[in-house]
């Protein structure tokens, strides 16, 4: 997982927000996994391509890491091509690694 500066403050403001209820363990929990095992990049380039700017921290955060996978729940907000990283959802990931590992066969790989 690449997390930059920027995405990491996203994630933490995502996840504290009230309609998710999470408890305040499981917040620190998770902001702590993310803190210890992501692999932490400093964008150098602003891009500016999705259709939600929001979302263009992580393109930038994919390219700083040369990542050849950036995930969303979120594909309409993001180009439908990237030359850095295939951007595509969490099923199909799931699927990949899936494949990857030999745990099942994937329906979109």
């Amino acid at each position: 997982m690449c997390v930059s500066g920027s995405i990491y403050a996203e994630y933490e403001e995502v996840i504290s927000r009230p309609r998710f209820k999470h408890s305040e363990e499981t917040i620190a929990s998770a902001l702590g996994a993310i803190r210890e095992k992501g692999f932490w990049v400093r964008p150098t380039e602003h891009v500016c391509l999705c259709s939600d700017p929001d979302d263009d921290l992580f393109l930038e955060c994919a390219q700083a890491a040369n990542a050849d996978f950036l995930v969303t729940g979120n594909l309409k907000h993001f180009p439908v091509s990237w030359p850095v990283s295939r951007i595509v959802a969490p099923r199909w990931m799931l699927d990949y690694l899936a494949q990857k590992s030999g745990a099942i066969s994937p329906k979109h790989v």
